[in-house]
């Protein structure tokens, strides 16, 4: 029987209460704090939930109200969302490095009334919007660092002191707490989960506890996930995806959610934890590699000569167990000692050496990048999902990961592909719809209550789901051949010194691209090649750097069909930001929005230019926005040229 079938565990806070009474002395969340690990076993979790809930409650939180939390990962933040759910009202995380106008918007469109503030930083952030927020009543914080100087303030309130007036309000109000909790429903709203807006305003996504329930009960039951093991919970708490895993799966398994010290120290922290699971985004894996990859360049020979034959090894050997092959015997010898030498060391160093299953989710991760970290004995699996349907539709079953597939669909779930090639899903993760937006709800719903993904894709003969690109992005070249700009983008991104890239070509007569540079990889080249530069925009001028780029350009470009090759491109004198709109909080590419900011670049790409001006306005934290405007030379890939005059 599913969890969200008994009354006694059919909603987040409920569980929690299950997991007190049966496992109360078990770790439950862990946070490390000046280098100290502190843990909170499943008893301490729901206290601090029911004393923070009832100081909610003197405070005049009612059923329905909203309450946001803003900062990185902390214990207390997700005790306040569990709190506010079980009042019957709903959490409304925001990304802690949102600008003014993107917290004005969530946070009036969600009418929310308190924010649980992770410190002095994010307090100073809405006190300076309150003007702005008609509904906030309360800030609260958890951290108190630096906050002597708000005790005058009637609206500010410190963690603590709310969980006292819980307290007290107890005393005075007995079985208020428990009676709120027996009022909870699997289809009251637990969550507001704001889209990432890769084609617009964010849209508030209501999931209800059944929506959470379902389908971190599904992840569970299909991957095996058992109670006491660890997870690093690091994500942005604003993605469903954190929620899911930090709160859902944890609540419904018994999993210990470790929070760590600062986001600067998330890879330290991971090899102290060395957890048993891991989910990570694209960037993040992405940016792993490009540390594997500089350390080797920056290696002496010889340790750099056993690191590139011992990979070219794993390599090999990985290709033959995804294509089903035998391993000859002198390989498995091979792949034995760079286990000892290589692939053992560089896990340890990642943080990964205990850990029996990795995912990577919410955008595509480079077939060259998923199978560079397979080889390396990493259990790397690609999941899919989508906000609207609580985080999770497919994972990949162990010996089964492949680069071209996201995996099968999770029990419980179904998934259909339309006409039109779109994919489309059904099940109890599929969220209640869009807060304040019944419109656009019934836009995403078909007829017959099947959310529209909005990507396209197929289902293939062994049921493993395959996700081309966003359905609206794939499109044709000139003569017809397919194009989909992600899947040029992620093989480009396979280069340490290309941190994004933005592919163009839907109805042209081939591809260009625009790149941005990881200051980085490229700052450590230019200074062991005694190349000087004084910004990120005099680097990208230089002609040293355009030629390593098209170097790397060439080498992706061995691995595209022909009509896919990237034939021009240029160095953007600036990277891709969210606070600019160019990206989402998750580090998507909002096209449309790009498309439209350089269209002069577009057009001189597929004329004669050999530069072209761009003025680009840049915002910063506060809301001030600047611009910027540089001439920026276009670079030629043999046959453009040809390509060019014959359209």
């Amino acid at each position: 029987m599913s969890l969200v079938d008994s009354s006694d565990t059919c909603t987040l806070p409920k569980l929690l209460a299950r997991n007190a009474r049966q496992w109360p002395a078990e770790p439950a969340i862990r946070e490390k704090n000046r280098g100290i690990w502190q843990t909170y076993g499943w008893a301490d979790y729901h206290a601090q939930v029911r004393d923070f809930a009832l100081g909610l409650a003197a405070l005049g939180f009612k059923r329905g109200e909203k309450l946001t939390v803003v900062g990185d990962n902390r214990p207390r933040l997700y005790v306040a969302q569990l709190a506010a759910a079980a009042l019957g009202g709903y959490s409304v995380p925001v990304y802690q490095d949102s600008i003014a106008t993107e917290l004005v918007y969530v946070l009036n469109h969600a009418e929310v009334s308190v924010v649980v503030a992770e410190d002095q930083e994010q307090v100073d952030k809405i006190l300076s919007l309150r003007d702005q927020l008609p509904n906030l009543r309360w800030i609260i914080y958890d951290d108190q660092r630096g906050m002597l100087g708000y005790a005058g303030m009637a609206i500010v309130k410190s963690f603590p002191d709310v969980e006292e007036a819980g307290r007290a309000f107890a005393r005075q109000n007995a079985g208020y707490f428990e009676a709120a909790l027996v009022q909870g429903q699997p289809d009251d709203v637990a969550m507001i989960a704001y889209t990432s807006g890769t084609t617009g305003t964010p849209k508030g996504v209501m999931l209800s506890h059944r929506n959470m329930i379902s389908i971190s009960e599904s992840f569970v039951a299909a991957e095996g996930i058992t109670r006491g093991d660890n997870w690093l919970a690091y994500l942005p708490m604003a993605w469903v995806g954190d929620t899911t895993f930090s709160v859902g799966v944890g609540l419904v398994a018994g999993i210990t959610a470790n929070c760590p010290e600062s986001p600067e120290t998330v890879q330290r922290d991971l090899r102290e934890l060395g957890p048993s699971g891991l989910v990570a985004p694209p960037r993040i894996w992405e940016n792993m590699l490009t540390s594997i990859q500089v350390r080797a360049a920056d290696a002496s020979p010889m340790k750099r000569w056993v690191y590139e034959t011992f990979r070219a090894v794993a390599e090999q050997v990985e290709l033959l167990r995804s294509e089903g092959r035998e391993v000859p015997f002198g390989r498995r010898l091979a792949y034995a000692l760079g286990e000892v030498l290589v692939y053992g060391p560089v896990r340890d160093q990642l943080g990964l050496r205990n850990t029996r299953t990795c995912y990577t989710g919410g955008a595509p991760l480079g077939p060259d990048n998923f199978r560079f970290f397979r080889s390396l004995g990493i259990n790397l699996k690609q999941v899919y999902g989508a906000t609207e349907a609580s985080a999770l539709i497919a994972v990949q079953p162990d010996g089964e990961a492949n680069p071209d597939t996201v995996g099968r669909t999770l029990p419980g779930v179904q998934v259909r592909v339309d006409a039109r090639g779109e994919v489309q899903v059904c099940g109890d993760n599929v969220f209640k719809g869009y807060y304040k937006q019944d419109d656009v709800t019934r836009d995403t719903l078909t007829a017959d209550g099947w959310l529209k993904t909005g990507d396209a894709g197929f289902v293939d003969p062994q049921g493993h789901v395959a996700i081309i690109d966003r359905a609206k992005d794939v499109g044709k070249l000139a003569d017809g051949t397919p194009f989909a700009p992600q899947f040029v983008e992620n093989k480009l991104k396979f280069s340490p010194y290309i941190r994004e890239a933005v592919a163009f070509g839907d109805q042209r007569p081939f591809v260009a691209a625009m790149v941005s540079i990881d200051i980085n990889t490229v700052g450590n080249w230019a200074e062991r090649n005694d190349l000087a530069y004084t910004s990120y925009l005099d680097l990208t001028r230089k002609a040293e750097v355009a030629r390593l780029v098209l170097g790397e350009i060439d080498k992706c470009n061995a691995g595209l069909p022909e009509a896919a090759r990237v034939r021009r491109f240029l160095l953007l004198n600036k990277e891709l930001d969210a606070d600019d709109a160019e990206m989402t909080r998750t580090r998507k590419v909002r096209r449309r929005f790009v498309a439209e900011k350089y269209a002069a670049v577009v057009e001189a790409f597929y004329g004669a230019a050999k530069a072209v001006e761009v003025t680009m306005e840049i915002t910063f934290e506060d809301g001030r926005k600047s611009t910027l405007t540089s001439t920026i030379d276009i670079h030629d890939i043999p046959g453009a040229d040809a390509l060019r005059a014959a359209a």
